[in-house]
């Protein structure tokens, strides 16, 4: 049997991992190749300011094999905050081990602790083994389709 699973909040330490798993990410999930600077400031940028949200990480036996970004939208139809889970990586020898399942746990308890109405991620239209996860752990599939409009730097 494998160790446990620790979850925490994310440290400015972690910010290498964190900008290289997200760039893993965005490789894997839609062949892009970001920007390693942009990255890293948009990470860094969670810790700057922290109502942007904060990271998550996981841990077996000391070692980081996972994270997820948590970020807010405030709806006022709810009267309160949906958080959003994004960035979502688990290390390849990691995977389908309950990494993700730990975090989402983590993230759920903590949003009910803060009052949050509910928690809201997007996922690729292909990436269906993710969409079976999170219908697993209780997610479905809402009604909205998102758009999207890249605005100039």
């Amino acid at each position: 049997m494998s160790e446990p699973l620790a979850i925490r909040r994310a440290a400015r330490a972690d910010i290498p991992h964190l900008v290289d798993w997200n760039a893993a990410m965005a490789q894997e999930t839609e062949a892009k190749a970001l920007d390693r600077s942009v990255l890293a400031r948009g990470v860094a940028g969670v810790f700057d300011d922290p109502r942007r949200g904060f990271y998550l990480v996981a841990e077996r036996g000391g070692t980081a094999v996972g994270s997820l970004l948590v970020t807010y939208e405030w709806s006022d139809w709810r009267c309160g905050d949906f958080w959003w889970i994004q960035s979502v990586y688990v290390v390849p020898a990691a995977r389908r081990g309950g990494v993700f399942r730990a975090l989402y746990a983590a993230v759920r308890d903590q949003a009910r602790a803060a009052g949050a109405v509910g928690l809201r991620l997007y996922v690729e239209t292909e990436n269906h083994r993710a969409q079976r996860t999170y219908a697993e752990l209780g997610m479905a599939r809402c009604h909205y389709l998102m758009y999207e409009e890249p605005l100039p730097a």
